[in-house]
């Protein structure tokens, strides 16, 4: 009932609004930047699989752009005026602008829906979070001139100047490249600050967590481990009114990390061929303790918003306690455990320093690979 009753006055808040709409100034009291709210928009994914051609493809995603620009100002003046916190991050669901590959190709989805580093898909976000004056993170498929054919899932954070802070590309995929999969390469290039990036901004030490990777604690500890406080979790995700693996997951990597999650999971899938409500619901807010402090119902919404106060974090994290799940654990204990399994191998996709570009099926073939490496060593 209290969450049917916070969208309704929402709706009548926001209806009675002069227009256009322009987001409330940020304070400049020290007190207010230690607590400020954070919100996980709930907006529907758009497919770009029945886009004729490349063309098309970007003139729907640009299209896109400015509607999720709205529907955030709208929201971010709600949420300032119910409880009083200046919203300065905003995090967006996964894939928001394209859905996922499914069956095309990945050289054909390369070229149709991957996002250019410096495309004007990121200058037209960008100029969201300038205008807005806040954080705002998002996930999309990129292109990478350093592999050409493919393509890597990128969550990104863009600042309050328009710019991108932080590129984080995913790392554990069932179905799509990753930089393990050209693991020496990616290594050369961008380094280990490039595969487990932390921004240390004004609001916080940001890091970022793509959809199911909630559920591989390794990912959210090794950004923890390199000063992460704050986790974007980009998701399109099964809504379900049970404790889903993934919902539990948001809680365990909060907890066991000390660390925010601000999980944004798509309100459905438009112009694709499954039912436009199944990735649906559940976007979260949870705090350094495990605890939910907000969650989304299904559908297009704000509701999942919450305060954020980095300096109780902080204090927490300094604290010699029982509590202290960060500073208690023992991380050496396991470094020969993990240093020694190679039954998931990397550079799969790299051939005499060359890129393969791999069929849809190489995928499934890697992970029957792995399966046998581990039936063979009788670990399974």
């Amino acid at each position: 009932m209290e969450l049917e009753r916070r969208q309704a006055l929402a709706a009548m808040l926001v209806s009675a609004l002069p227009f256009p709409l322009e987001a409330a100034p940020l304070s400049n009291n020290e007190s207010d930047k230690k607590t400020y709210a954070a919100v996980a928009l709930q907006i529907a994914a758009r497919s770009i699989e029945k886009a004729p051609d490349r063309a098309a493809a970007r003139r729907q995603m640009l299209a896109m752009i400015p509607e999720i620009g709205a529907k955030l100002r709208s929201s971010v003046i709600f949420i300032q005026q119910y409880g009083g916190a200046p919203v300065k991050l905003a995090v967006l669901p996964e894939y928001v602008l394209t859905s996922y590959p499914g069956r095309i190709s990945i050289p054909d989805f390369a070229e149709k829906a991957a996002l250019e580093v410096d495309g004007p898909e990121y200058e037209a976000l960008g100029k969201i979070a300038q205008e807005q004056k806040l954080f705002l993170s998002g996930n999309a498929y990129e292109a990478d001139k350093n592999f050409p054919g493919i393509y890597f899932q990128t969550c990104f954070i863009i600042g309050p100047n328009g710019n991108v802070v932080l590129r984080y590309r995913r790392l554990n995929s069932m179905f799509a490249p990753t930089p393990h999969d050209v693991w020496s390469k990616y290594l050369d290039i961008y380094g280990l600050d490039g595969v487990f990036p932390v921004a240390k901004t004004e609001i916080g030490n940001l890091s970022a967590i793509a959809s199911e990777e909630i559920l591989y604690p390794e990912i959210a500890r090794a950004h923890a481990l390199r000063g992460a406080e704050i986790f974007v979790h980009n998701s399109s995700e099964i809504g379900s009114p049970i404790a889903t693996p993934k919902m539990i997951a948001k809680r365990a990597r909060a907890f066991e990390n000390m660390a925010y999650i601000i999980s944004a999971n798509t309100a459905g899938i438009l112009d694709t061929g499954i039912p436009v409500g199944g990735p649906d619901g559940n976007s979260m807010v949870v705090d350094w303790k495990g605890n939910v402090l907000s969650e989304s119902n299904s559908g297009e919404t704000f509701t999942a918003f919450a305060d954020v106060d980095i300096a109780a974090l902080r204090a927490a994290r300094r604290k010699p306690g029982m509590t202290n799940m960060l500073a208690r654990q023992r991380n050496a204990l396991f470094a020969a455990a993990y240093g020694t399994d190679s039954h998931q191998q990397a550079n799969g996709l790299i051939d005499g320093g060359a890129v393969k570009v791999p069929d849809r099926d190489y995928f499934v073939r890697t992970m029957e690979a792995t399966i046998e490496r581990l039936a063979k060593d009788g670990l399974i």
